[in-house]
């Protein structure tokens, strides 16, 4: 446990690495770059976020997109459509171990999903009419805000849920797991599973538009909100993702702003991450690499924004 631990960390010290070496090279001196350099690139730091991210709960998209966006020459429509195929491989990389493993709940991911699909559509459309400068801004706001979250918000390993509601009884939103890192069997059930659906359905809105995957806002809704267990939460979100994000990946993919260079080098690095990443998910503490990943979202956030603002070009 502790060497994974470590592993979990190290990757997270990497990528930040990574960002701060990008953050060295200059947009105007991109183009003296041989062409090649930027897939190995993206290979690269998209394994090290695939690493953490699945642990963390937060979807691959939540840190490509900022950190992609910011520190390559890439214009963010090809940026934001790469992002939701790398959300949606992290997200299927994952789910086999998560399901095997009781992690993730099918029938808690299904109800949530089809009407987070439906609005990430309409999120995905509405993003690629805005100029690339002002998603900047409103992507570098929304990544801090994410920041924030993490920083103010009391995830609970085991929330207490003293009974379900009715609508969650009727769908059977329950389930067991075996908590590798205590070793004991672990039985949960969710409530206020209406309020859960609408707050989807506004998260499959941002997850369109920006094309993060929304994992961030997933763990805490499932976690907080409905009451299910954090592992829980984080191996569900990944299964949330597989369908929200496949559903605005098409618009993307119908407008064009999908660049093999940029999604293929970026989807094979995130899922040979995330299948490392989803194994440490089982047998490590839910707030192991949190600090990391604030730290890592914390400047790829503010990059974002003084980007958009013209300030740090």
């Amino acid at each position: 446990m502790k060497s994974a631990g470590r592993a979990v960390m190290l990757g997270a010290g990497l990528l930040l690495l990574a960002t701060q070496a990008l953050a060295a090279t200059s947009a105007p001196a991109a183009g003296a770059v041989p062409w090649w350099v930027w897939p190995l690139a993206l290979f690269v730091v998209c394994f090290l976020m695939g690493i953490v991210a699945v642990p963390a709960g937060i979807g691959g998209g939540t840190l490509f997109v900022p950190i992609i966006g910011s520190f390559f020459p890439f214009h963010l429509d090809f940026v934001r459509g790469a992002g939701l195929l790398v959300a949606l491989a992290s997200a299927l990389a994952a789910g086999p171990t998560l399901l095997r493993g009781g992690l993730g709940s099918l029938r808690l991911a299904l109800p949530l999903a089809v009407l987070a699909s439906a609005s990430s559509i309409a999120g995905a459309m509405l993003g690629l009419a805005m100029p690339a400068n002002l998603i900047q801004i409103l992507l570098g706001t929304l990544v801090l805000g994410i920041v924030v979250l993490m920083l103010v918000s009391k995830k609970s390993e085991l929330p207490l849920v003293p009974r379900p509601d009715a609508l969650s009884q009727s769908l059977a939103l329950h389930g067991v797991f075996l908590d590798g890192a205590s070793g004991r069997v672990v039985n949960w059930q969710v409530h206020r599973t209406l309020t859960g659906l609408l707050v989807f359905l506004f998260i499959g809105v941002l997850a369109g538009m920006f094309g993060i995957g929304a994992g961030w806002a997933n763990v805490p809704a499932l976690n907080l909100l409905m009451g299910a267990p954090l592992k829980v939460s984080a191996g569900t979100s990944s299964l949330v993702l597989s369908l929200v994000d496949s559903s605005a990946a098409w618009v993307y993919i119908n407008k064009g702003a999908v660049l093999p260079m940029i999604a293929v080098p970026s989807v094979v690095g995130m899922m040979l991450g995330a299948k490392i990443g989803a194994r440490l998910l089982n047998v490590l503490k839910g707030s192991v690499i949190r600090r990391m990943v604030i730290g890592v979202l914390l400047f790829a956030g503010a990059r974002a924004l003084l980007k958009g603002t013209g300030i740090w070009p």
